[in-house]
């Protein structure tokens, strides 16, 4: 959980300095990371991939606080491939295709996901 504490740190930090795609692609790692934790915190031994709503939807028993937060996980995926490469967006570089809106919304999504993810994950 601690690294996935460190990307949302990140993510705000870069936000603040104007690196937007860099805070949208932080925010997702962070996500990724807390619900992974849950995944180990519950004896998993490898937790592959890198969808945050496939990692979700494949909890068992189902968490309901992260279903809940599907649809920002849905969201979060997204910015997982454009916000770094030049060419994973058709018009725009990654500078200029995420901007203030697209880093506030990828930062709160992760945070709650992040919240909901620390519940169940307390000795990772």
């Amino acid at each position: 959980m601690d690294a996935a504490v460190d990307d949302l740190s990140h993510a705000r930090y870069a936000e603040e300095g104007g690196f937007h795609a860099h805070a949208c692609f932080s925010a997702q790692q962070a996500a990724e990371k807390a619900v992974k934790a849950v995944h180990y915190a519950r004896g998993a031994r490898a937790v592959l991939g890198h969808s945050v709503r496939n990692l979700i939807e494949r909890l068992d028993p189902r968490v309901p606080s992260l279903d809940e937060l599907l649809d920002d996980a849905r969201e979060l995926d997204l910015h997982y491939i454009p916000t770094r490469y030049p060419n994973g967006l058709e018009a725009w570089t990654p500078a200029t295709g995420f901007g203030p809106r697209q880093a506030a919304a990828a930062i709160a999504g992760a945070s709650a996901i992040l919240t909901a993810a620390r519940r169940h994950s307390s000795s990772v």
